[in-house]
């Protein structure tokens, strides 16, 4: 019998679905903070944070993906923050609505994206976990940007 594979995903909410990315590429949480707006930024980076003397640039996925941005209430500013990922070996930031928990998923539950998916394009997608209460959309951190796109946002570091 060949060995499960198991991995674990920090798990989040961007609108309405449910995301998870690698536990591996995430470096830290932290509650959201303000960011400093970069002039000329691509549309997606919000803009970058001062996390312990370290410039951590700040996506916005909402606008990354065509997402509805949830309604900034004051529950959504106490569960919502920065995922800080390590991306080839630079620390960037994403938005998230609200953090939900680290969970483990075995390999075989992981199944292929459909081929539109909120609007979110595929090649952003690892796969989809089928949930209690819908689908849990991992994301691929890597592929989240291209070579060209990745270069620019350490350029602001």
């Amino acid at each position: 019998m060949a060995a499960e594979t198991q991995f674990q995903l920090v798990t989040f909410h961007l609108g309405e679905e449910l995301y998870g990315v690698n536990i591996m590429d995430v470096k830290e949480i932290v509650r959201l903070q303000n960011v400093r707006v970069i002039p000329n930024a691509p549309y997606y980076v919000e803009g970058i944070i001062n996390l312990r003397s370290e410039i951590i640039p700040i996506i916005d996925l909402h606008k990354r993906f065509k997402i509805q941005a949830t309604t900034k209430t004051e529950d959504v500013e106490m569960e919502g923050g920065f995922i800080i990922l390590n991306i080839e070996g630079s620390k960037i930031g994403i938005i998230i609505d609200k953090v939900e928990r680290v969970v483990s998923v075995k390999s075989e539950e992981v199944k292929e994206p459909p081929q539109m998916l909120s609007g979110i394009g595929t090649e952003y997608i690892e796969g989809v976990v089928r949930e209690d209460h819908g689908y849990l959309i991992m994301l691929n951190t890597h592929k989240l940007f291209n070579a060209k796109e990745l270069q620019k946002i350490i350029e602001m570091q």
